[in-house]
């Protein structure tokens, strides 16, 4: 097996072994879900003025939608574990190497969902609640490497849009890939795709998201909730991104 098919496997492992971990314990899978919702609707906040307009609306609503909301890959990932030898056949190298980076982003932020949520004291999350778990989960150096990850997929996407080969190949892919069980992976790739060259360029787009992203961070792990008055401000903390 190829280095490429057994990378993502093993990070295909993780998130399954997340899944398990959130099948034997409903209470961690409300919360876990609960978490993803509110961070949906975070991402949402942060980047309302992106999302509102016409040229970064559309890439935002990719992140939001396929990055940080609480849609179930699980039907997605299982198809993923059956084909990756043939994925990693069939498509390009470098289409090989964003799905590589994509599912280890997966797996990190399904680890890091998990623990998070273990952390809260119920599945009513707020700004208190969601920073209190954030805090006690830690991990400052797996948030970076996960901001890092986000962003590389972008840069991935939008290195592909100048890849006429490799956009062409894609479109050639749409048969073999469903006959194969990649239907969803091909979705997310040609959607990315399309969604990224139309665009023009995601260099602002990526650091804008990446600034953020790092501001809300070195935010969370900073703020003070020893006090009443500490609490009731953190919705203003990191360009007022905790809804």
């Amino acid at each position: 097996m190829s280095a490429g098919a057994s990378s993502i496997l093993r990070q295909l492992h993780s998130v399954a072994v997340e899944r398990a971990r959130r099948d034997s314990s409903p209470d961690l899978a409300a919360r876990v879900n609960a978490l993803k919702a509110y961070q949906q609707k975070r991402f949402a906040r942060t980047y309302a003025d992106l999302l509102a307009t016409s040229r970064y609306g559309p890439a935002a609503r990719f992140f939001l939608e396929e990055l940080y909301g609480p849609r179930d890959f699980t039907e997605r990932d299982a198809q993923f574990v059956r084909v990756v030898p043939a994925l990693v056949r069939l498509f390009p190298h470098d289409i090989v190497a964003t799905v590589d980076t994509l599912a280890e982003l997966h797996a990190l932020s399904e680890m890091l969902d998990s623990e998070t949520a273990s952390h809260l004291a119920s599945s009513d999350v707020d700004a208190l609640a969601y920073t209190l778990a954030w805090q006690a989960t830690g991990r400052a150096e797996s948030r970076e490497r996960q901001i890092a990850l986000t962003i590389a997929v972008g840069e991935s996407l939008d290195r592909l849009t100048r890849n006429a080969f490799v956009r062409n190949t894609l479109r050639l892919m749409r048969g073999p890939a469903q006959a194969a069980g990649l239907g969803e992976l091909q979705r997310f790739l040609e959607t990315g795709f399309d969604t990224f060259k139309a665009m023009h360029g995601a260099h602002a787009f990526l650091s804008t998201v990446g600034q953020r992203e790092r501001e809300l961070a070195r935010s969370l792990f900073a703020a003070s909730t020893d006090s009443a008055d500490g609490a009731r401000h953190l919705g203003d903390i990191a360009l007022g991104q905790l809804p």
